[in-house]
């Protein structure tokens, strides 16, 4: 699959919360190209500062209006300058890049905590019809705005938080569980925190389900040259996160 530099125009940019925002870009030559679990580079300023591209998930794709759809944190610097786009701006978007996620299992459940439900949105979306299982985690019910996104893309939701204000009070890990001894999933999809993503690659070792994790690492180029994003792999040499990844199988990566 090519890699494009495509000049994307802004279509709608807006505030999911405070410091969470959507952005929908026109790129039809990525979203036709486009599975679940790829992510672009883009470069967030035509200047030297910040110098370095910046990786988004890519959350959800419309392919017959030629649109993707990115969620992200303002963060930093480079996302600062991010949120100042507005309808009608052009941001340079190196993309799809990386391997996605391996849609096969007819009963899937896709395990998401944080931002990590980014990247999740597109695959529950792609998985459908099939009966899509979604467990999310976050800190408060401010951070689970995801759950309005993912109702109406699977047939179970089922929420955690920290503090107890939305679902179960707890982690993600502490209702896992109980769900994979209720139902009979045939697949595990995970992304977010790498705590997360090892408990729950451990469950599904136990309970023998194939497993694939997103993981979510800082890079330079994107394209597998600088070496900056690279993974521990449980064997072989080192994995680079941009190329071989995000997704890999659960066995494949230290987490």
């Amino acid at each position: 699959m090519p890699k494009l530099v495509v000049k994307a125009t802004v279509v709608r940019h807006t505030n999911i919360t405070s410091q969470v925002k959507q952005l929908v870009l026109q790129a039809p030559d990525i979203a036709e190209q486009t599975v679940p679990g790829q992510f672009v580079h883009i470069r967030v300023a035509d200047c030297y500062e910040p110098l370095l591209r910046r990786p988004i998930s890519i959350s959800n794709v419309d392919r017959a209006n030629g649109t993707i759809y990115l969620i992200y944190r303002v963060v930093g610097r480079g996302t600062q300058l991010l949120a100042r786009l507005k309808p009608g701006d052009l941001l340079n978007c190196m993309g799809p890049l990386g391997n996605g996620f391996t849609l096969q299992g007819k009963r899937p459940l896709l395990v998401g905590g944080g931002m990590g439900l980014a990247p999740l949105v597109y695959l529950a979306a792609t998985l459908c019809p099939n009966p899509v299982t979604v467990l999310m985690g976050g800190r408060t019910e401010q951070e689970m705005f995801w759950s309005g996104i993912f109702k109406s893309l699977c047939e179970n939701l089922h929420i955690t938080t920290d503090d107890g204000s939305l679902g179960q009070r707890g982690i993600t890990l502490d209702l896992l569980p109980e769900l994979l001894r209720s139902k009979s999933f045939d697949m595990i999809y995970t992304c977010g925190p790498s705590r997360m993503m090892a408990g729950v690659a451990n469950y599904a070792a136990t309970y023998k389900i194939p497993c694939q994790v997103s993981l979510e690492e800082y890079m330079a180029c994107g394209v597998g040259a600088c070496l900056s994003c690279t993974c521990e792999a449980t064997k072989g040499p080192r994995k680079k996160t941009c190329t071989d990844g995000p997704v890999f199988w659960s066995g494949e990566v230290v987490l």
